[in-house]
């Protein structure tokens, strides 16, 4: 940052009138402030890091003070920083205005092999935090976890499952596997079926794997109750919703088996209760009666959750959730984006694989080619139904995709009662962005001439209020982001 970048954030910080995700205002006028290491880490353990903006009153209307001595205040903050695991590097700027000193200290993000970055005092799990908005939240256990087994390469989808054994696995259906991948690999063919196990990941270290009892087990369930499908469909666009027979749930069912069994009864779910639509043929002008959502859509989404949720000892008692809202669908999987790959990434670079022998035996059963394509698909379908892109939310403990049922339309423009000054209230812009929106899809719907003043007055205030979330919140610069109304469910 130059000193020009300082003092335009200055004065945006100012006209907000917030702190936001990646920027944290202190004073600093009368000394240090104490307890920056929460902060340190936050802005450390996402991907876009963040800034300090030291001399500014938050509590008085984020009113120029300056800071007490830059030079002593630099050095001070440098000492926080060496006190974190890894060490921080935070790059200082210095800049005057008004008579008056301010620092800003910008702190890098940390590579996710090395997250989370923490007080090394506290330790990993007391001393890391992550950005949520304008606070510091501390990771949960999980959290901490998701990022130590990218590390260390953790391999949950083979490991064993206590009181396992072949009796709980169909036969059939391993001798069929294996004899599939003993013609793809003749060298496989002639190593005794002990090591055949081995190398395929049915065993480890002649323990049932997690892997197998997932692809073969005769019910999985009963050793792993919740690693299932809970499937609902609802008559309205929130959870608790009555219908006019003031029933909560349309349908509702749990899905169990082995997961090509889930991802037939998944989708047989969405089948029995999505709407029939009629669409316009582009080419013909045909009215054409087919599904509400692209079949092919719904299909690589819930494998996707399938073969990519966690199956760690932390998320094996939660199921992934399958919601059919009125306006939309949801698939909710345990277990954030694995690894590096961010939401903008999807479906253009080839991710780490959470789950590799799990994906690569799902591939050989011929349920997923295992080219990257899912993500692609899912929005080449949505786009051919002339249906909103997918939306995508990750966070480290769940990742959910979200598609719609109905084409988006921009909203009616509205007239003001008085000329040139349109009222916007706040349920009409939290109706409006029941889709996710744009800033500038935003900016358009408020019809206000000075944008930032409108996305400064009407969206700010949602955001920190928890109504208006952002679809990915570790980038909130993101080209791709989006602004989409908080579901309470």
């Amino acid at each position: 940052m130059v000193e020009k970048e300082l003092h335009d954030l200055i004065r945006q910080i100012q006209k907000r009138g917030c702190e936001e995700q990646t920027t944290e205002v202190k004073s600093a006028h009368g000394g240090c402030p104490e307890k920056l290491y929460d902060t340190i880490s936050a802005f450390a353990n996402q991907n876009s890091g963040g800034t300090f903006v030291f001399g500014l009153n938050e509590q008085n209307g984020f009113a120029k003070v300056g800071v007490y001595d830059p030079q002593d205040l630099q050095k001070k903050v440098m000492e926080y920083c060496e006190q974190m695991t890894p060490v921080i590097r935070p790059v200082f700027t210095v800049c005057d205005e008004d008579g008056m000193v301010f620092v800003s200290a910008e702190i890098p993000p940390v590579d996710v092999a090395e997250r989370p970055c923490f007080k090394t005092a506290k330790g990993r799990l007391q001393g890391s935090y992550n950005r949520v908005g304008d606070a510091d939240k501390p990771m949960t256990e999980y959290e901490v976890y998701s990022y130590e087994a990218f590390r260390k390469k953790y391999r949950d989808d083979v490991r064993a499952v206590d009181g396992a054994a072949f009796s709980s696995l169909d036969m059939t259906k391993i001798n069929a596997y294996l004899t599939q991948k003993c013609s793809e690999r003749p060298n496989l063919a002639i190593l005794p079926p002990e090591q055949q196990y081995e190398l395929t990941g049915i065993t480890r270290g002649g323990n049932i794997t997690m892997t197998a009892l997932l692809l073969f087990g005769l019910y999985p369930q009963a050793f792993f109750p919740q690693l299932s499908i809970v499937a609902t469909s609802v008559p309205g666009t929130e959870m608790g919703v009555l219908d006019a027979a003031e029933n909560r749930f349309i349908d509702s069912k749990r899905i169990e088996g082995t997961l090509p069994d889930m991802l037939d009864g998944a989708i047989a779910f969405v089948r029995a209760n999505m709407r029939t639509a009629t669409r316009i043929n582009k080419k013909t002008g045909e009215r054409i009666d087919s599904p509400q959502y692209p079949i092919v859509a719904v299909r690589e989404a819930i494998l996707n959750a399938l073969v990519h949720r966690d199956y760690s000892f932390h998320t094996e008692g939660m199921p992934i959730q399958l919601i059919l809202y009125s306006d939309r669908m949801e698939i909710i999987n345990p277990g954030g984006l694995y690894g590096r790959l961010t939401v903008d990434q999807l479906g253009e670079a080839q991710p780490d694989t959470r789950n590799p022998a799990l994906v690569t035996a799902m591939e050989t059963l011929g349920k997923t080619e295992n080219r990257y394509s899912g993500i692609p698909t899912i929005r080449f379908a949505m786009k051919e139904y002339a249906l909103p892109d997918p939306l995508f939310i990750n966070t480290r403990g769940m990742f959910k995709v979200v598609l719609y049922n109905e084409p988006q339309k921009k909203a009616p423009a509205k007239k003001s009662e008085e000329k040139n000054l349109p009222i916007r209230d706040e349920k009409g812009l939290l109706s409006f962005c029941n889709i996710p929106r744009t800033r500038s899809e935003i900016i358009e719907y408020l019809n206000i001439p000075s944008g930032q003043y409108a996305l400064r007055r009407y969206l700010t205030p949602l955001i920190q209020s928890g109504a208006v979330q952002l679809t990915n919140p570790e980038n909130p610069r993101s080209k791709s982001q989006r602004y989409v109304t908080a579901k309470h469910e």
